[in-house]
């Protein structure tokens, strides 16, 4: 069998640095360190920081008073942050640089008297802090057909800006519909869509055209996941999200000769490893390639409380 590796695929930048931030709050503070929601949506990572000592929350009433606390890499409504404040809680904010681009992008439209049109998926963790951080009003779309739909104050005073895991494709054509029936409005095109999505995005599309199966491994809840499987699909090609090897139905693999692997954004490699692995107890030899692809040599910042961490 022919297994061939997407590339990119796995980590981005700002998983690594959020789950870089848990373990660096962890030696500099020691455990426990609580952290608001998943810190990056993947069981396996949130399972591994969780035996170091994190401690995952859904609210801010769940921390004790005092105590080390991680917004998530998705971010956070301002309420919540001035709540954190209100309770003392000494916060670090481990939010993706490129989503708080997007905040700060909303923010600036507000200001100019704009309705803002925000594409994304309702219920998502950095749909809920997008929406919180921009004053003003925010209207939240995900297809197309909803631009009909929508009810404005001042159709030439609009500005969209985009959650930044969603397929390209699919943004591009709410852009186009939302261009015509609101010709004044102003906006970004697809580049809130973090250049990591994209290339992961481009990465599966290649790999789907040469392949007779594609397995992208993820959590069921991570959205850029979920759109990497939907990318593979719409070229023809079954495919399926799973959270490790432990998911392969070998039903998946009869009459077939080469399997693609990706790998949400927030997905470890050892689990790609792993699904490597259990291919190969399955149908014995295995020849491996990587397609080519983008190299992501991309790093942000720590925060200024965790500079001097040990690394």
């Amino acid at each position: 069998m022919r297994v061939v590796l997407a590339q990119p695929r796995g980590f981005c930048a700002g998983v690594e640095r959020a789950i870089e931030i848990v373990e660096r709050a962890l030696e500099k503070y020691g455990p426990p360190i609580y952290v608001r929601h998943e810190i990056v949506h993947n069981r396996h990572v949130v399972e591994r920081l969780r035996a170091k000592g994190a401690k995952f929350v859904d609210e801010l009433d769940e921390i004790p008073p005092g105590s080390v606390t991680i917004f998530s890499a998705h971010g956070v409504a301002s309420a919540v942050e001035d709540a954190a404040a209100e309770r003392g809680l000494p916060v670090i904010d481990a939010t993706c640089p490129l989503v708080s681009k997007v905040h700060s992008e909303g923010q600036r439209y507000a200001n100019q008297d704009r309705e803002i049109i925000l594409i994304g998926h309702a219920g998502h963790p950095e749909i809920e802090g997008t929406m919180g951080r921009i004053s003003g009003r925010v209207h939240l779309i995900s297809k197309p057909d909803e631009v009909e739909r929508l009810e404005v104050s001042n159709p030439a005073r609009l500005a969209f800006i985009t959650q930044t895991t969603l397929s390209v494709d699919d943004t591009r054509s709410v852009i186009d519909a939302l261009k015509a029936r609101f010709p004044s409005i102003v906006g970004p095109d697809t580049k809130d869509i973090c250049y990591a999505t994209q290339n992961r995005q481009r990465a599966a599309r290649d790999l789907a055209r040469i392949v007779d199966l594609v397995l992208v491994v993820g959590a069921p809840n991570s959205s850029n996941s979920n759109r990497l499987r939907e990318i593979a699909a719409d070229h023809g090609v079954p495919s399926y999200l799973i959270e490790d090897a432990k998911a392969l139905d070998l039903k998946w693999l009869e009459g077939v000769e080469a399997v693609g692997i990706t790998a949400g954004a927030s997905a470890p490699d050892e689990l790609v490893q792993d699904l490597i692995g259990r291919l190969r107890e399955i149908v014995g030899e295995v020849e491996l390639t990587v397609l080519p692809g983008v190299t992501e040599n991309v790093r942000f910042r720590m925060p200024a409380e965790l500079a001097d961490a040990a690394q």
